[in-house]
């Protein structure tokens, strides 16, 4: 009888340009994920395209723009198995103009693959106070992501020529930066690889003989999958929707919490829709229920394409529905803003799938952000380091929640001038009832 393999997500994260898409392509070829017809057609279409060495990333890089672009612009999903695990694994984008793309694609992971260049020049832009490696792991932070794998990559380039010196620099300066942003950094593995040449992704590299640690393969099979919480009401994070001809409309996203069945009656958040789950799938196999960790396509009826849209929330209907939000307290964090924030500041806020503008309406406290003791009741403002008891009011309908009961869905970035500047949790809401 065959067995059941336990299944996580893992999101590739990184800098622009730091070989994302050929890294997770190359994984997941090396892994069983394509087949060689598939590979050698897509390698073809790279030769049109003029592009022979993105032959990997074609393999996720799917649309025409991207390909032309060579940038990778909307998140993509694959499988692959390794002995131990089967994984779902999420190609995001590195372009600061796609950070939106990313930030879905992250807070649908289990795991982070932190892609870092390792050329002269590329590792330092990354991790520069502008950089996509610093940004991308203070997300990753921000979103849950618990378990972090760094991936120096491009150690075959000629500016690198597999130097254990520059592996090491790169080392240290990553893991010192992921330790500020609470990682505990003894237990974040680094690997020197080339996504592009598959080296110490699956097989040892015979350049890298001074690399005495385990390959990529090896280190996910070591990771220790999460609690999955079942217990609770479920909430589905909607991250797309397709009308599939023949099918209907199928909302798509990852089961944070409870369980989803098939024929469940389903509240869409925070429009309030009613209906039917009539099917589910997950990587186009048919399923009769999904766990939490799973990212799924489901059909449900009577409900238009137009009725459902990214970043809403899916829930049972008899067993505390979702809904909106007309406003939340939430304590954050600034970290990064040139000004004092003020009552009225509308930044946009990045929570689970959704990506709304929120208006500062009242800031409650400034409080000790390591001690938890109230430092000033109705500041004027806060600053850079400050922490605070913010009241934020949603100029969408918008659907988040406590912090405390639902964890994936009350973490959230805040973010202006393409930047993160704060990040926070929800402590309390004000549900919008619908009739």
């Amino acid at each position: 009888m065959k067995t059941v393999k336990e299944h996580m997500n893992i999101v590739v994260i990184g800098h622009v340009d730091s070989g994302k898409s050929t890294t997770t392509g190359h994984l997941i070829y090396l892994s069983g994920g394509f087949d060689i017809s598939t590979f050698q057609t897509v390698s073809q279409t790279a030769e049109k395209y003029g592009k022979k060495t993105f032959q990997y990333a074609f393999l996720l890089d799917r649309l025409n723009s991207e390909r032309e672009r060579g940038t990778t612009i909307d998140i993509s999903q694959w499988e692959f198995e390794t002995s131990k695990y089967h994984f779902t694994i999420i190609d995001t984008p590195g372009h600061k103009d796609f950070i939106k793309n990313m930030i879905t694609g992250t807070s649908q992971a289990d795991v982070a693959l932190l892609v870092v260049d390792a050329t002269q020049g590329g590792f330092e832009t990354g991790i520069s106070k502008i950089g996509q490696t610093r940004e991308h792991a203070l997300l990753a932070s921000t979103l849950g992501v618990k378990q972090m794998v760094v991936l120096v990559n491009k150690m075959d380039e000629r500016s690198v020529q597999y130097s254990e010196t520059r592996f090491n620099e790169i080392r240290t300066k990553v893991l010192k930066y992921l330790k500020r942003l609470g990682y505990n950094a003894k237990k974040v593995p680094v690997i020197p690889i080339s996504g592009w040449k598959g080296e110490n992704m699956v097989k040892r590299s015979p350049n890298m003989k001074w690399w005495k640690g385990p390959t990529l393969i090896r280190i996910l099979n070591s990771l220790t999958p999460p609690k999955r919480p079942t217990n609770l009401p479920l909430r589905i994070p909607i991250e797309s929707v397709y009308l599939i001809s023949g099918i209907g409309t199928v909302p798509v996203g990852r089961v944070e919490t409870g369980i989803l069945k098939f024929r469940q009656h389903v509240t869409f958040a925070p429009s309030g829709i009613y209906s039917e789950v009539r099917s589910i799938e997950m990587h186009h196999k048919p399923f009769e229920i999904a766990l939490p960790g799973s990212i799924i396509g489901f059909n449900v009826t009577n409900v238009s394409i137009r009725e459902i849209r990214r970043g809403n929330v899916c829930g049972e209907s008899q067993n505390d529905p979702p809904r909106g939000v007309s406003q939340f307290t939430a304590q954050i964090i600034v970290m990064n803003h040139p000004k004092m924030i003020k009552v009225g500041y509308t930044p946009v806020i990045d929570c689970h799938t959704a990506h709304v503008a929120c208006r500062i309406d009242k800031i409650v406290q400034k409080i000790d952000k390591r001690s938890g003791k109230v430092l000033e009741e109705n500041p004027k403002g806060l600053r850079n380091g400050d922490s605070g008891l913010v009241v934020f009011v949603p100029q969408k309908p918008f659907c988040v929640e406590n912090y405390s009961e639902y964890p994936p869905l009350g973490r959230f970035a805040v973010r202006d001038m393409r930047q993160t500047i704060a990040v926070g949790v929800v402590k309390s809401i004000v549900r919008i009832e619908n009739n």
